[in-house]
């Protein structure tokens, strides 16, 4: 069973005719996961590894050293970003649930990075580190996905949420957008009935 990335499922629907077409192949015939050409490993490492070891938010330039020097714009952005978001709130970690959803022969694995407690309510955030704008149609997208594989994983009142990393911005859901899980079945439909002819 093909196995997706709540990003990849994300950049499929943010797509229209032939870049679509491009996109499933590129996800189709890439080479497995290494950690080695992950571009946003070490800012998603770096912050749950100060997150979860409670430490300061000045812990965040850290994540700039020894970067090599085609990351050190992008990273310090959205440590800026980070930074700002931060602000002054008061931060615990817990353990972020992970699930998936799953459609005929794919599985979305949704992966939530942190898993965070301020302002007395717990937070489980996905990051958005891309520069690209983050659309209203992609938060209602991924919000749904979140919905849909991790209440049932979650606690009554933790919200489910993502971080737009670069601008400071969190969105919280308010729960499933209309239609939410045919939308979503759709778009796997349609990779499945892509799939073999890629």
């Amino acid at each position: 069973m093909p196995s997706l990335s709540l990003t990849d499922l994300v950049d499929v629907f943010s797509k229209a005719g032939t870049p679509r077409v491009t996109k499933v192949r590129e996800i189709k015939n890439r080479e497995a996961y290494s950690p080695a050409t992950d571009y946003y490993r070490r800012f998603r490492e770096g912050v749950v590894e100060i997150h979860s070891l409670g430490r300061s938010k000045d812990s965040l330039g850290e994540i700039l050293q020894t970067l090599p020097a085609n990351k050190v714009e992008n990273y310090s952005e959205m440590v800026e970003g980070y930074r700002k978001w931060w602000g002054r709130k008061e931060i615990t970690w817990f353990n972020p649930p992970r699930g998936s959803y799953s459609y005929h022969n794919f599985t979305i694995s949704v992966n939530p990075e942190l898993g965070v407690e301020f302002d007395g309510r717990r937070h489980v955030i996905k990051l958005y580190t891309k520069a690209d704008t983050l659309a209203k149609n992609r938060v209602d997208l991924v919000h749904s996905i979140l919905e849909l594989s991790l209440s049932v994983l979650s606690l009554e009142r933790d919200r489910l949420c993502v971080l737009d990393v670069r601008n400071s911005k969190l969105f919280v859901s308010n729960g499933l957008m209309a239609n939410a899980q045919a939308i979503i079945d759709a778009e796997l439909a349609y990779i499945e009935a892509l799939w073999p002819s890629l």
